[in-house]
Parts: C-alpha cells; sequence; structure tokens
C-alpha cells in the first residue's frame, strides 16, 4: 500500500460508527474467504472499553526489553528519531502496530503517560500491542490501549524495526493497512471493500434486529428460530 490516501475521510467516519465485531461480520459478507483470519485470536486488554472504536492506518515497528539495546547512545538518538519521523508521516489517523519480540511479550512496557501522548500528536488514535502497557491513569485523554498485558516497568524497552510486518495474538498487520479496533480487538479491513462494510453491516443489523425482537415477545420458541433463520435471519 502506498502513502496516498486509500480511503476517503466519509468511509472511515462510517466504518468508526460499528463496533469491531460488526465490522468482522460485514467482511464475513463482502469477501467470505476472510472469515477465518485478519483479526486478533486471542483475548487482549483494552485499557479503555468505553472509547467508540479506532480507525486508522498502521504504522508498524518491533521492540524488546529484557535486555538492553546494544546501540551506542547516538546510533539509539538516530533510532528515536527515524522511529518518530516514521509514525508522523504517512496518511491520518494512524493506528500504531507494535509487536513485542520478547517471548512471553510484555517484559517491559513500551506505552505509558509519555508515549501515548507523543504518538497522539502525531497522529494515532491508539496502539494496538501484544506487549505491556501502564501508567493507565496518566495516559492521553480519548488515546484507545489494546494491549497482551498491564505491568510497571519500561525495563529495557527499546525498538528494534520499523515498518515491518508484524503479528499481534494472530493478526497479521503490514505498514498502511487499515485497521478497526475496540474492546473486543481489531481487524484488518482491504482498502477495496471499505465502502462496502457499512452497507452490509445495515443489511446483517436489519436481519438480526427480525430474530431480536422476536425472542424479546411472550411465546417465543424454538419454532419461531427456525422459521426466521429460514427466510433468511441468521443469529450471531
Amino acid at each position: 500500500m502506498t502513502d496516498d490516501m486509500p480511503v476517503s475521510a466519509e468511509v472511515l467516519d462510517a466504518i468508526g460508527q460499528l463496533d469491531t465485531p460488526t465490522v468482522c461480520n460485514a467482511l464475513e459478507v463482502v469477501i467470505p474467504q476472510r472469515r477465518g483470519w485478519g483479526y486478533t485470536t486471542r483475548p487482549l486488554v483494552c485499557a479503555r472499553p468505553a472509547l467508540p472504536a479506532i480507525v486508522g492506518f498502521a504504522r508498524t515497528a518491533t521492540m524488546a526489553a529484557t535486555h538492553p539495546s546494544g546501540r551506542s547512545g547516538p546510533d539509539d538518538l538516530d533510532w528515536r528519531v527515524a522511529y518518530y519521523r516514521y509514525m508522523d508521516e504517512g496518511p491520518k489517523p494512524a493506528i500504531t502496530v507494535i509487536e513485542d519480540l520478547d517471548d512471553p511479550p510484555g517484559f517491559g512496557a513500551w506505552w505509558g503517560e509519555v508515549h501515548t501522548n507523543v504518538h497522539q500528536g502525531l497522529g494515532s488514535k491508539g496502539v494496538i500491542t501484544n506487549g505491556s502497557i501502564r501508567d493507565l491513569p496518566d495516559n492521553a485523554d480519548g488515546f484507545q490501549l489494546i494491549a497482551g498485558s498491564v505491568g510497571p516497568s519500561h525495563a529495557f524497552n527499546h525498538g528494534i524495526e520499523i515498518g515491518v510486518t508484524v503479528t499481534i495474538h494472530g493478526m497479521v498487520v503490514r505498514h498502511g493497512d487499515l485497521i478497526h479496533a475496540d474492546q473486543h480487538g481489531a481487524v484488518v479491513i482491504p482498502p477495496e471493500v471499505a465502502a462496502d462494510i457499512p452497507v452490509a453491516a445495515t443489511a446483517i443489523a436489519g436481519r438480526e434486529r427480525v430474530l431480536i425482537e422476536a425472542a424479546q415477545e411472550p411465546g417465543f420458541g424454538w419454532q419461531d428460530v427456525a422459521r426466521i433463520i429460514g427466510g433468511g435471519s441468521e443469529p450471531h
């Protein structure tokens, strides 16, 4: 994907009104072959479940924290400058996706009060990581954190690679991928079908509403389920 804006602001706004399970449902309709991959498959900690979904273009990197970087002071400074420059470039809004390479991940947190404010200032809506997060009460207002764990220390945290393909709890993410995330997890949306997601979601919600409303009526039974799903409504 290039750094040109691949999806319109209007489409991003429409997708942002949906939750992540609804986006996954819609993807099952518009690209059925994606039903079994492209999303997180293991639990993550959501620091701010009350926030609305975040939608943005991935900025990727890897890090570790169980040992020092081994870089000299000047080399480490050069790396950090290159990292922040990368995070600032490209289409916005962005979502920062960081893979912790430690085994197990989460020994030291890359994310806390400072990094959340810096990344938000550079145009990121939030972070998705298999690593740990900290400073929960003091993180940047409105910045979402979806992580593998919560921990107290940053240990020897240091960045390793920038702009590389990463894997977060089963979800493979490449630089520039369109990401949708909320308290449930995250999913990659192919940009060529992004405009179809809100339409498919509306159709699915309409079919599901028929079954939900029937289930809330007195006397509801299995026969009603069979009748409704036989007419095209499917429970999820």
